[in-house]
């Protein structure tokens, strides 16, 4: 089963509604340990990030992620912007020049992202951070493939890891961004970043679903 660069696009655009959704939940848990901005920068970002895509139907999924990057650095305000904005540059990088990604191909994209978030944040594992969703995710959905898992059932693990992930951020004392100025108060708030973190990765696996159960009709 692999993805295609019209179900890269579908993915893209299900990001979009889905943090548009969420953005005043993303804000709210913004607001009890950073700017009180999260969900509404985010939600921005990705309505910039509709308006470039008609502009790359045609093309790579490499390209298509690498301009979602670029539109989520120059719309996305805080620390959200350079961080997303990086992750989906890193995740076009791997997978440049390809038209379909196969099961392999979308995890090196998420490890990609993964490791760009790492660098460009400096921040590590237990830090109450979106690195604290994106790597239980990836470390899941690595593990399902080498046990033979299809992409959407290794989507499916990942989507739980990152969820699990996302609610240990809540008992963690933040040690990057605004939330660490916080000290011992940060301490019983969920991450926002994790959180949009999931839900992105949750559409990755919902659209990876649908698409299975379509092949089977």
């Amino acid at each position: 089963m692999a993805i295609t660069t019209k179900e890269v696009l579908i993915c893209l655009h299900r990001m979009a509604e889905v943090l548009e959704a969420n953005r005043e939940y993303l804000t709210s848990l913004d607001a009890a340990i950073g700017d009180a901005d999260h969900g509404i920068n985010m939600d921005r970002g990705f309505k910039a990030v509709l308006a470039k895509l008609p502009s790359v139907e045609d093309k790579d999924a490499g390209t298509i992620l690498k301009t979602v990057g670029v539109a989520l650095v120059s719309t996305v305000g805080g620390a959200g912007g350079p961080l997303y904005g990086t992750a989906f540059m890193q995740a076009g990088m791997a997978v440049a020049g390809k038209y379909e990604l196969e099961p392999q191909d979308v995890l090196a994209a998420l490890d990609a992202a993964l490791k760009g978030v790492v660098m460009r944040g400096k921040a590590n594992l237990g830090d109450k951070t979106m690195v604290d969703a994106i790597t239980p995710a990836v470390n899941a959905m690595r593990s399902a493939l080498e046990n033979g898992a299809d992409l959407a059932e290794a989507l499916e693990h990942a989507v739980a890891a990152a969820e699990q992930g996302m609610k240990d951020t809540i008992p963690m004392l933040a040690r990057k961004g605004r939330a660490s100025y916080l000290g011992e108060r940060s301490i019983g708030h969920q991450d926002p970043g994790a959180t949009s973190s999931y839900l992105i990765i949750k559409v990755m696996a919902d659209v990876a679903r649908e698409l299975k159960a379509e092949s089977k009709n």
